[in-house]
């Protein structure tokens, strides 16, 4: 694989959390990945290889769109068919392309349907923490399969878990509390999301795409941080708390709880050692 970190100093997808697709508005907390995360997200558009610039992107599982938007950037002489289930995300995608509405289409549809709507014949598919939430995601490889125009490609964004924003020994009085929160995470998932870290190379290959490249992007941010990491570490700590509350202990919920009081000197809003450290996994599979 290729390693890049252009912060050594992620639509995906976005990129890219976790986060349940169909569970609600999540417009917040996507804003503040796709601020945080912008840089990361242009590295991953800039590598992928097209050739010449695709007229037509289809963007699938778009959220607020984070990948939309960076598509839009990188290729200026494209149109964008943005897809997503949430009206609501689909709203805020439009409210942020303002300037670009002539190049940007909108479509409400549930990708797990058998049959998509009319989503044109795209030279490349951009798909940034979607194809793991998908009930059958061997049949939605096929169908983008067949969706892409013939040379088409194909960009697989997948997430290695969730963000990390605290040092390894905080908070003082429960030291490691975010390891033991990803460590109920993972078991929350392994339930629900049966398909997050599945094997994206061998399931592209059987739905007939020829895998052209793969890489990884390290993401690895302050501190110091921005007022958009604070915000960013608040929303997606709340959502880890709904998820993980149940296995933690009292004293871990307690420790956490004061991280997200808002009104308390715990707050994580105000701690100085913050940072945004996770992984993005990206694979560019041609239609041959």
């Amino acid at each position: 694989m290729n390693h890049a970190s252009p912060h050594t100093a992620s639509h995906v997808h976005e990129y890219e959390y976790e986060y349940e697709h169909d569970a609600g508005d999540h417009s917040e907390i996507l804003d503040l990945d796709a601020d945080v995360l912008a840089e990361h997200i242009a590295s991953i558009t800039a590598w992928l290889p097209v050739g010449a610039g695709p007229r037509h992107i289809v963007d699938l599982g778009c959220g607020t769109g984070a990948g939309s938007l960076a598509l839009l950037d990188r290729f200026p002489g494209a149109e964008v068919t943005a897809v997503d289930v949430s009206a609501a995300h689909l709203h805020r995608l439009q409210e942020k392309a303002a300037g670009a509405a002539g190049r940007l289409r909108v479509v409400r549809a549930d990708l797990d349907a058998p049959e998509w709507p009319d989503l044109g014949t795209p030279e490349l598919v951009w798909a940034s923490a979607s194809m793991h939430h998908m009930s059958d995601p061997d049949r939605t490889l096929r169908q983008v399969h067949d969706l892409l125009a013939p040379g088409g490609l194909f960009a697989l964004v997948e997430l290695a878990g969730f963000p990390r924003f605290l040092p390894a020994d905080a908070p003082e009085e429960a030291p490691g509390l975010e390891d033991r929160c990803h460590a109920a995470l993972d078991h929350h998932h392994a339930e629900r999301v049966p398909h997050r870290g599945a094997d994206w190379r061998t399931k592209l290959t059987e739905a007939r795409f020829t895998v052209e490249g793969e890489r990884t992007v390290t993401v690895d941010i302050g501190p110091p941080h921005t007022d958009a990491v604070g915000r960013y570490a608040l929303s997606s700590l709340r959502r880890l708390r709904g998820s993980a509350a149940s296995a933690l202990t009292a004293e871990d919920l307690t420790a956490l709880d004061r991280l997200l009081d808002t009104d308390s000197a715990h707050s994580v809003l105000r701690r100085t050692d913050l940072g945004v450290r996770t992984e993005r996994a990206v694979w560019a599979a041609r239609r041959t």
